[in-house]
């Protein structure tokens, strides 16, 4: 639904865009036309003008009145703007005379969704806008005097009408937030590429020296009418309300950090401030302040170790790929795959009797293990190739552009590889290492999830038919 006039949306040459959705809703617009007697269609589009106003209201009502909806409006704005916008926006899809033309409409489709995508407008609210517009015109043709067969071709008319809009609208919403997710990863990256470290210390200081701020206002007795500086107002709550909120997108730290911070400054720090002008001293609020000042710091300290963990991508022991990168990836192989029907495969690794090696001879035998096994596989692969440390034993190799013969190969060669990889500990011991491989060819099934859980099962299979064996899922 229109949330604004859109005006700086930008052009969009419709009638010249040869995407096959587009030209099949173009294809589905003639026809729908097309099947609407000219009277019908004006005895429709007076019906629609003569109550778009009332719609647009009783629309934003319902939305005004919804928790998720509400924010991103306002009274002021409803009245001056939106609400002649959608009564507009309603009569523009049924107007009388000739049949519109698909190309002016689906460029309006096109730059109302571009400014819900800027604005972030969910589409599931624009879904339910318009099943109450498609509801609010469908109980007014049905209370009107039209007979049976009208009634079904005109109700059928404003149902697909407004279908074909708000799939013009979708289409164009999907793009504009998958351009800007791009665009907001790609700046979340350029502050995760500075030094985190130096950040984790300097955020740190700015914590500690607005501690150090409260202590002293607060050492100066009761009495006092200044208020307790804000946590949100200083160095370290401007850093994380906006630098911050960049950084940890998509954790609890936000979260927790923001309620944390929200205790002080709408509770602890306020009450703290009557109680010191009233002369009550200031009570139970310095362990207060301190407990919260505490679980900051200990909250970020985890977040950075985190972050800075994983800053290189790479598994602290065995340098594989951090399994976190994984999705991204396959998403990114499979898109490839079927783009220019060019295979690849998934093969998972499974160290042989690995518990065994951890029982008997401790875990620091196990570490030298798994990073004598990665050494190999990385190796034997291809520079093309990606390996990940997938689980405790287990390594995930990325076999791009091979097909099962190819991917089988690989497989073999990382089996005899790995089955001549000897780990020399202590005292001279020498153990043998050994491996269960499953391999799974891209098969053309969209979720990567699927690929990965075949390669995993036919590496079961290796492991229940002897171990130290290849096993191609599908049973080839």
């Amino acid at each position: 639904m229109p949330t604004t006039a859109g005006k700086t949306a930008a052009r969009h040459d419709i009638a010249a865009d040869p995407n096959p959705s587009l030209m099949a809703a173009r294809r589905d617009w003639h026809r729908l036309q097309a099947a609407l007697a000219p009277e019908m269609r004006d005895w429709l589009a007076g019906l629609v003008s003569a109550s778009s106003d009332e719609l647009a209201r009783d629309f934003y009502d319902v939305l005004m009145a919804d928790a998720e909806a509400a924010p991103l409006l306002s009274n002021e704005i409803v009245q001056t703007r939106l609400r002649g916008s959608l009564a507009g926006w309603i009569r523009s899809l049924f107007p009388a005379g000739p049949a519109p033309d698909f190309d002016s409409m689906a460029t309006v489709q096109t730059r109302v969704g571009e400014v819900h995508a800027r604005v972030r407008v969910p589409l599931h609210l624009v879904s339910r806008g318009a099943r109450l517009i498609k509801a609010g015109i469908a109980g007014r043709i049905a209370g009107s005097r039209v007979g049976r067969d009208e009634l079904v071709r005109l109700l059928l008319h404003v149902e697909t009408v407004i279908d074909i809009a708000i799939e013009l609208m979708g289409a164009v919403f999907v793009s504009g937030i998958t351009h800007q997710s791009r665009d907001e990863e790609a700046y979340r990256l350029f502050f995760l590429s500075q030094d985190l470290s130096l950040e984790r210390e300097s955020q740190r200081a700015s914590l500690l020296e607005w501690n150090q701020a409260v202590l002293l206002a607060l050492a100066g007795g009761s009495g006092s009418t200044e208020p307790l500086p804000r946590i949100g107002r200083s160095d370290f709550g401007l850093w994380f309300h906006h630098r911050g909120g960049i950084m940890f997108e998509g954790t609890p730290v936000l979260d927790r950090v923001n309620e944390l911070m929200q205790r002080l400054d709408e509770g602890i720090l306020p009450e703290t401030d009557a109680a010191r002008a009233a002369g009550d001293g200031f009570g139970p609020a310095l362990g207060l302040i301190q407990a919260a000042v505490n679980e900051i710091r200990f909250i970020l300290n985890d977040a950075f170790q985190a972050m800075i963990g994983a800053e290189a991508g790479r598994d602290a022991l065995t340098r594989t790929l951090n399994r976190r990168f994984l999705p991204a990836i396959l998403k990114r192989e499979i898109t490839l795959a079927m783009r220019r029907d060019h295979p690849f495969a998934v093969i998972m690794v499974d160290l042989d009797h690995f518990k065994t090696i951890n029982d008997s001879h401790g875990h620091s035998a196990g570490d030298a293990a798994l990073r004598q096994a990665a050494e190999t596989i990385l190796g034997t692969c291809r520079s093309s190739d990606l390996v990940f440390r997938y689980g405790g034993e287990e390594f995930l190799v990325v076999a791009v552009e091979a097909g099962e013969a190819a991917a089988r190969a690989l497989a073999e060669r990382l089996r005899e590889a790995i089955g001549k990889t000897e780990v020399v500990l202590s005292g001279d011991t020498r153990i043998r290492l050994g491996a269960s491989v499953g391999v799974a060819v891209f098969d053309g099934h969209p979720d990567y999830n699927h690929l990965v859980e075949a390669a995993d099962s036919a590496m079961y299979q290796a492991k229940r038919a002897g171990r130290n064996r290849v096993v191609v899922a599908g049973g080839r």
